[in-house]
C-alpha cells in the first residue's frame, strides 16, 4: 500500500481527530463491503483513514451508509485519496462545486440539471484520459422508488479466470480508449448528451492503455477494457480486434464477477476504477434520481 499520508487534505483531516467506531462488513459477492457507523461529516484521524484505504484496496467497492454530508465534505474526503478530476461535460458540474458531477434525470425549466444517462454502458471512469481515475465517489441525493441499481464487475477476478487462449492474445498489448466511442449513439437515445464544443473534444483525444493493467498499490493484474470506451486492440486487424474485445466484454460481466448495489438513502459508494467496471441499470423516466459524483485522478496504467 502506498503512503497515504502525503495525500491528506488538511481541511478533511486532523491528527487530533477522535477515532470512530465503525464496522467493515464484506458482501456475499465477488467484491464489495459496507462501512457501518462511520460519519464522514467529521474529520477522520490517520488510523481510521488508513483502515478505509486498506478496505478499499481489498474490496474494490465500499458502501458508506447513511452519510449526511455536504458537497464540500464529499470533496474534502475525496481529496484525501488524490487530486480531483473535472468531467469534460462541465456544464453538469454542481453550481459552486465544479469538482462534483451531477448525475440526474431531473429537468428544471425544461433543461437537464445533470447527466441523466451516465453509466449506460459498462466502463471504468475516465479510462479515455492519459491519467484515468483512481476511484469515484457517488453520493445519493434523491433515489427512485423503482430501479436505479448499479452493477460492479471485479476485473481482477475476470482476468484470473480468463481462458488461456485469450490471455495469450492480449498479454502485452494495448487498446485504444475514446470518450467519443458511443457518444453519437447516446445522443440518439436520450436528451442528456449535449453537442461537444471543440474545446471539449480536445480534452478527450484517444489514448492507448494496456489491455491488462497492474494495480499500482496492490500489484494485482486486471482487465482494463470496456464496451463504452475501448475501440480497438492496437496492432491487430480490425476483425480480430473486434472479436477479442467482444469475448473480453462478455467474459468480464458474468454473474460470478458482479455485485449489484441496491441504493439506500444517503449511501455513498466509493469504487476503485483500477479494479472494477460499473453499469447503471436505469430507472423509469418519471422516477426522480439525483446523485453527486467526485472522481479522483489516478496514475498512468502499466
Amino acid at each position: 500500500m502506498s503512503d497515504a499520508t502525503a495525500l491528506i487534505d488538511p481541511v478533511a483531516a486532523s491528527s487530533e481527530a477522535e477515532p470512530q467506531r465503525f464496522d467493515i462488513r464484506p458482501f456475499d459477492a465477488a467484491l464489495g463491503a459496507e462501512v457501518v457507523g462511520l460519519d464522514l461529516s467529521s474529520p477522520l484521524n490517520e488510523q481510521d483513514f488508513r483502515r478505509i484505504h486498506r478496505a478499499h484496496l481489498d474490496h474494490h467497492v465500499l458502501v458508506f451508509r447513511d452519510q449526511r454530508i455536504t458537497p464540500q465534505q464529499q470533496i474534502s474526503f475525496s481529496r484525501r485519496f488524490g487530486p480531483l478530476q473535472i468531467h469534460v461535460l462541465n456544464q453538469f458540474g454542481l453550481q459552486g462545486h465544479p469538482e462534483i458531477l451531477v448525475v440526474s434525470n431531473i429537468k428544471e425549466n425544461g433543461r437537464p440539471i445533470g447527466l441523466g444517462d451516465a453509466g449506460h454502458y459498462w466502463h471504468s471512469d475516465l479510462s479515455y484520459k492519459d491519467l484515468p481515475s483512481l476511484g469515484s465517489m457517488l453520493h445519493a441525493q434523491e433515489l427512485p422508488a423503482i430501479g436505479g441499481d448499479t452493477l460492479f464487475a471485479n476485473m481482477h477476478a475476470a482476468w484470473e479466470a480468463l481462458p488461456a487462449h485469450l490471455r495469450k492474445a492480449v498479454e502485452g498489448r494495448k487498446a485504444e480508449h475514446s470518450y467519443l466511442n458511443k457518444y453519437a449513439e447516446l445522443q440518439k437515445r436520450s436528451p442528456w448528451r449535449p453537442n461537444l464544443t471543440q474545446a471539449q473534444i480536445d480534452q478527450v483525444k484517444p489514448v492507448l492503455h494496456p489491455v491488462v493493467r497492474t494495480h499500482p498499490e496492490t500489484g494485482r493484474k486486471a482487465l482494463f477494457v470496456s464496451e463504452h470506451f475501448t475501440t480497438r486492440i492496437d496492432g491487430l486487424p480490425e476483425a480480430e480486434s473486434r472479436d477479442i474485445l467482444d469475448q473480453l466484454f462478455a467474459h468480464s460481466v458474468q454473474p460470478q464477477f458482479v455485485y449489484r448495489h441496491q441504493w439506500q438513502p444517503r449511501d455513498m459508494v466509493f469504487w476503485d476504477n483500477r479494479s472494477v467496471m460499473h453499469l447503471a441499470t436505469g430507472c423509469p423516466e418519471d422516477e426522480r434520481r439525483k446523485l453527486y459524483r467526485t472522481t479522483i485522478e489516478g496514475d498512468a496504467p502499466f
